[in-house]
């Protein structure tokens, strides 16, 4: 009996170069579309198709479809009987090489290829027309990444940031500029917090910062909720934040940005010069809210820092601050929390200004403010000239360049030019800063002055990082501490100290003195005679 033949099996391959054009567009639907109806005239059957939204750069290999279609061959038993259908040739590969070895690849898997506007002849003549086309592809391919990089390239070089924008930032089209970074809340805020308090010392270590974004709920983070170190170096090398553009790869350095900055160049500089120093010891990821003085509070015997523990009873678990140094005296002798804490507490409290005393600091310092807005003037002046100064270092180097001999010579110089022009943007940014409106002093020191004033209220807050703060603010030293004696005397900073100084200074009033017999101004008691 006569049986009917089975139709030839067939797959589709359809191909856009990115995903903005297989949402936004028609490319892939009608590819498949063509796709089906070649098929139907050839009365093929087609049982697959196989989408790509990704260029892979001219490997084929990186598109996710084209793997899946190797795959799904390799996993038919009668694969030498598929034919595997294209658009255009361009969408099988537009690299030499890769096309090459695309071919390769079906023909090891006996597969037929078939294109709608290219004919495949397996001749000495076919193969060469078919070498020639791969080739003018690969040429476009890379003509048109050149000018792609070109005019991105151009777009950078006046201010704008090309790129996916970093956290804090999101792109939008603003009248006149086009895409522009604008912030993003609430993350631009809290990542202008995080670089000021690494750059002030709030924050000492990247740790510290890594931490306190941790503590974000609103910043993303990676599984567990837990930021990768990568992610932490990217976030503060950042000079976008400081609304400059750098791209080493480009040998775009210092380029000043049309969008907003979030922190001061000079900010930028102190969190660079402070991630470049010595490496310091990382904190704690076991510094828990429990304990805020461990690390901090040291042994009065041996002067090491003191740990903590919950130490474990009967029917409860108990907190203790202990000394875990071997061979010193008070080794592994706890002191319980409730009375190093309430000791603590007792020291800050008495840290505390009177009202009369610290309204006398208040206008000291607000003297120091107006003496300060009074020489505007001539602190910009210093500023223009100190910035006339460097424009003349810039201009020698640029004349020795000219005369330089070597690379090595050549290189050295321009990472100095680099410099001086850094510091020529930060002279820049506090001679603009000069001619602003200040904030009044009450506006700018209020939140300084209220910590001045009552340390105590900064202490009771819930979050670790500001009771770590209060630590950094209030004392130049950690603290020594005896378990039968308390704490030694505490180093304070400056602040506190002059305020101590004022407390303790003792006054009275000045016998006169001069030619004439004295006449006391004080009180005084006469004799009944």
């Amino acid at each position: 009996m006569h049986q009917d033949k089975k139709p030839q099996k067939a797959v589709i391959y359809c191909r856009v170069s990115s995903t903005k054009q297989a949402t936004e567009g028609h490319g892939l639907e009608s590819q498949e579309t063509r796709c089906r109806e070649y098929a139907d005239s050839k009365g093929y059957e087609v049982q697959q198709v196989f989408p790509d939204d990704v260029s892979g750069g001219g490997d084929f290999m990186k598109r996710e479809g084209m793997v899946a279609l190797l795959s799904y061959l390799d996993a038919q038993p009668d694969r030498k009987n598929y034919v595997v259908i294209f658009d255009d040739l361009k969408r099988f590969a537009r690299d030499t090489e890769f096309h090459i070895k695309l071919r390769r690849a079906f023909r090891m898997r006996g597969a037929t290829i078939e294109c709608l506007n290219f004919k495949f002849e397996d001749t000495p003549e076919g193969r060469f027309i078919e070498t020639i086309l791969a080739a003018q592809g690969e040429l476009e391919r890379e003509q048109n990444s050149r000018q792609v990089i070109q005019k991105m390239k151009a777009r950078v070089m006046n201010g704008y940031w090309v790129f996916k924008a970093p956290i804090g930032y999101r792109i939008e089209k603003v009248a006149g500029h086009g895409k522009l970074l604008v912030r993003d809340e609430p993350l631009a805020s809290i990542a202008q917090k995080a670089l000021e308090g690494h750059a002030s010392g709030r924050f000492e270590t990247p740790a510290e910062v890594k931490r306190f974004l941790e503590g974000q709920p609103a910043w993303p983070k990676g599984r567990k909720d837990e930021l990768h170190w990568e992610r932490i170096n990217e976030f503060l090398s950042q000079s976008l934040y400081a609304g400059r553009i750098d791209i080493p790869s480009w040998n775009i350095h210092g380029v000043a940005g049309q969008h907003e900055a979030l922190i001061s160049l000079e900010t930028f500089q102190k969190i660079q010069e402070r991630r470049n120093t010595l490496a310091k010891a990382p904190v704690r990821k076991d510094l828990h809210e429990d304990f805020p003085l461990r690390g901090f509070v040291t042994c009065g015997c041996c002067n090491q820092p003191m740990t903590a523990c919950w130490s474990k009873g009967r029917s409860t678990r108990y907190p203790y601050y202990l000394c875990d140094t071997k061979g010193c005296a008070d080794y592994r002798k706890s002191v319980r929390k409730e009375k190093i804490e309430g000791e603590f507490e007792t020291l800050l409290a008495d840290l505390t200004p009177a009202e009369g005393l610290f309204n006398v600091a208040f206008d000291m310092f607000r003297d120091a403010w107006d003496t300060a807005a009074a020489s505007v003037q001539s602190r910009t002046e210093s500023l223009e000239t100190e910035l006339g100064g460097i424009e003349k270092k810039v201009n020698q180097l640029l004349d020795r360049i000219v005369d330089a001999s070597t690379d090595s010579v050549v290189t050295a110089f321009e990472k100095r030019i680099r410099e001086l022009e850094s510091q020529k943007a930060i002279i820049r940014e506090k001679i603009a800063a000069c001619g602003r409106p200040m904030a009044s002093f009450r506006e700018t020191y209020r939140t300084a002055f209220d910590f001045l004033a009552n340390p105590h209220e900064l202490w009771r807050s819930p979050n670790i990082e500001d009771r770590r703060a209060v630590l950094k603010l209030v004392f130049a030293q950690k603290l020594p501490y005896h378990r039968n004696e308390g704490y030694r005397t505490a180093e304070t900073t400056l602040p506190f100290k002059v305020l101590r100084d004022f407390r303790n200074a003792k006054s009275g009033m000045v016998e006169p003195s001069g030619i004439e017999p004295l006449t006391s101004c004080m009180p005084c008691r006469r004799s009944p005679s």
